[in-house]
């Protein structure tokens, strides 16, 4: 019998792997032990990352509104209650771009909804 080696696949998968760490120094980038261990960290960090960064995006919305209708004399929880009763369906990132990009569009919109 033969005897079979797993020589080229091997390779190319060490290869694979190395090639996600080509920034990385010292053994990270070339040990394919290490190697393999921070590619699959990485990823674990980048996932995790961008569910956060959802969070962050939607937080920052929601403060530079409520600060706009403060500014106005309102409340941001009367605001949006009041936006969906009128059935106005904006959600709040467009809704903060128009009150940082266009304030006077928002202040009279502002005026409709509280009425």
């Amino acid at each position: 019998m033969v005897r079979v080696t797993n020589g080229l696949q091997r390779q190319r998968k060490h290869k694979k792997f190395i090639k996600q760490a080509k920034w990385y120094r010292l053994g990270r980038k070339n040990v394919y032990k290490q190697v393999r261990n921070v590619v699959r960290k990485t990823g674990e960090h980048q996932y995790r990352h961008r569910k956060l960064q959802k969070r962050v995006m939607r937080k920052l919305w929601i403060e530079r509104l409520s600060a706009v209708i403060r500014s106005n004399g309102g409340k941001y929880s009367t605001f949006i209650a009041a936006m969906w009763q009128k059935g106005v369906v904006l959600n709040r990132k467009v809704l903060s771009n128009v009150a940082v990009a266009f304030p006077e569009v928002f202040d009279k919109m502002f005026a409709d909804i509280t009425k």
